[in-house]
């Protein structure tokens, strides 16, 4: 069914207590520069609790963002070019909505397309804010709070780390903003952060692998005689290399002379560093690691390739690689495919006072060949969130083996 969400009122949060002078100038650090100027998404997805009126979410919601950009005062500020952010407690876009259905219409089969009814702007909108928020209420009582933050300055861990404490508004480990001394700010004018936006349609869908089907998996490209078989794959490795055998197979994508196949997976860097980073480090401390799969491999060298691209993974040059990359795909080399895992990280954790999220959603990102793991509520399974082109996903979609190892009604 089609979802209508109508926006009753919008302001803006500001941070209960003013920045110091100080701390006006939050540097982007080198790997901040780096990534791409478009909003991460989440939508929370809460019950209807009647012992508290929409009013008094509202108000709650607002009062708590209120303290948590005191102590994350950049996602109050506004970007400057891909230099800084201004942190001048310009404060947060806060958008309230009615939807036309109940909220079990929205998380029954869901499907991501809708998702962005739930969210106060669209991802590849190129604004100078740094975080927006819009809370959905429901006829049946539920409620969505949908959170953007921008992705010129954090990543997933920073995202969950900002959005528990606001959710928690207690006393936690106070974030710090200091990843530019780690990573210092470069000049990267020949790199295009927006590379691999797709203007194409894109379509994206979620497939649910329950964890005995991933388990099978991670036996069958166990491999012998190696490391492989006294480290098994991990789920996420597992996962990966059975999707990307798959989509190959599905699309009918051959060995080309000239062609560069990669299969990249998001690192993350704190734990890295030499001493390790806190968590609650924010920004954009992570790396792509870049595997180079022979097309008609087996799954077993291709969790070998991608282990070893992620032991090489470390903190150092890295604007080169990219720079070559660039080329490749101006030049039709390039066929890649990445993955970015949230498994294991607290992504049902926000509890604003009724509960936790009975499930938490996203809108698909215009990247082609991209793949997003996220654990099930219950933890029996994995979600693996595709994003292909329409065509490609008709094709992936209707392989028989994948449709072996989903979950089925």
């Amino acid at each position: 069914m089609e979802i209508e969400t109508n926006i009753i009122s919008t302001e803006t949060i500001k941070p209960s207590t003013l920045t110091p002078k100080s701390l006006e100038k939050h540097h982007l650090s080198f790997l901040d520069q780096l990534a791409p100027p478009f909003f991460m998404p989440l939508v929370y997805f809460y019950s209807s609790n009647p012992k508290i009126p929409n009013s008094q979410k509202s108000n709650h919601l607002k009062q708590s963002l209120s303290k948590t950009l005191s102590t994350f005062y950049p996602l109050a500020g506004r970007l400057v070019g891909n230099l800084y952010v201004h942190c001048n407690d310009a404060g947060a876009p806060f958008s309230e909505a009615e939807a036309d259905c109940d909220l079990s219409h929205v998380i029954t089969n869901p499907n991501p397309e809708h998702m962005t009814k739930f969210l106060p702007f669209a991802l590849n909108q190129f604004l100078d804010l740094c975080m927006a928020v819009q809370a959905t209420f429901f006829r049946c009582g539920g409620v969505a709070v949908g959170l953007l933050v921008s992705h010129k300055i954090a990543d997933a861990i920073s995202f969950f780390s900002f959005a528990n404490s606001w959710a928690a508004a207690a006393a936690s480990p106070p974030p710090k903003f200091d990843a530019a001394a780690y990573f210092p700010p470069q000049d990267i004018s020949v790199y295009k952060p927006t590379a691999g936006m797709m203007k194409e349609e894109i379509a994206t869908k979620i497939f649910t692998f329950p964890a005995k089907k991933i388990e099978i998996l991670r036996e069958r490209y166990a491999g012998a005689g190696d490391d492989l078989q006294q480290r098994r794959p991990t789920r996420v490795e597992a996962l990966s290399t059975f999707i990307w055998t798959r989509f190959i197979s599905a699309s009918g994508l051959k060995a080309e002379a000239g062609k560069i196949y990669t299969v990249q997976h998001a690192i993350n860097l704190r734990t890295r560093t030499d001493p390790p980073l806190p968590e609650y480090h924010f920004g954009n401390i992570f790396r792509m690691a870049i595997a180079k799969p022979a097309v008609g491999g087996s799954g077993v060298e291709l969790v070998r390739r991608v282990r070893e691209a992620i032991e090489a993974v470390e903190g150092g040059e890295h604007l080169g690689s990219l720079k070559e990359k660039m080329g490749q795909v101006d030049k039709g080399e390039l066929v890649s495919f990445s993955f970015t895992s949230l498994c294991r990280l607290p992504v049902y954790e926000a509890d604003f006072g009724w509960g936790k999220p009975v499930w938490v959603g996203s809108p698909g990102l215009s990247y082609k060949n991209s793949v997003i793991f996220k654990d099930t509520r219950n933890g029996d399974g994995i979600e693996a969130w595709v994003s292909l082109k329409r065509d490609d996903m008709e094709k992936f979609e209707a392989d028989l083996e994948l449709q072996k190892l989903l979950f089925t009604s």
